[in-house]
């Protein structure tokens, strides 16, 4: 079953490829929780080259960036970490972190990103090579996650290379940047009352 806004976040028992564990929503900043495919999906790949770029700005802002893949640990290490990756990556190869967050499989959806993202689909094989040509049929997903642990935005891939869109993470860092900010406006504007109600 798909997740609803604002639904908590389900806890995952995963670790990332290094051996450490990853808790979503107990960091005190924002998440973008993604799920890919399979690790030589050549979408998957090139969404993970744009996050590897873009990582440094989002991160200023208050972003953690947590990838899972339902692929083995050592076929991320082949294709996705075999370049530095300065976010967490986790293998979930028998799926179970997907089933919690209702991520579906498509052969429809897989074919639909094939014929429909065609420059996508060539950048991305540039990068794992033939191996992309053949993978599982899991759909890709996205989870904006606030510092509360609560799903503000879940975005269900309706194809194998449909993504959030990179403008919707910076609106919602945007949106909890301006939050902190009334927040410590009010504490700010109530401190002087409770000088005063001690003197």
């Amino acid at each position: 079953m798909r997740l609803a806004v604002p639904d908590s976040a389900p806890p995952l028992q995963l670790v990332d490829i290094h051996g450490r564990p990853i808790a979503i929503g107990d960091s005190g900043r924002r998440t973008l929780l993604s799920f890919f495919r399979d690790a030589a999906c050549p979408f998957c790949n090139f969404r993970i080259f744009e996050l590897t770029h873009h990582y440094r700005a989002l991160s200023a802002l208050g972003l953690d960036v947590v990838a899972v893949f339902g692929s083995s640990r050592e076929d991320v290490l082949r294709f996705v970490a075999r370049h530095p990756r300065p976010f967490r990556i986790a293998a979930d190869p028998l799926g179970a972190s997907h089933s919690r967050y209702g991520i579906e499989r498509s052969l429809a959806g897989k074919l639909k990103a094939i014929v429909r993202r065609v420059p996508t689909l060539l950048r991305g094989l540039r990068i794992v090579g033939l191996a992309g040509l053949n993978t599982n049929n899991l759909m890709p997903a996205d989870f904006l996650i606030d510092e509360h642990g609560r799903v503000v935005e879940a975005w269900y891939g309706s194809d194998a290379g449909d993504r959030i869109p990179l403008e919707r993470v910076e609106l919602f860092l945007a949106r909890g940047l301006l939050e902190r900010g009334a927040s410590l406006a009010a504490v700010a504007g109530r401190a002087p009352e409770a000088g005063a109600a001690g003197t």
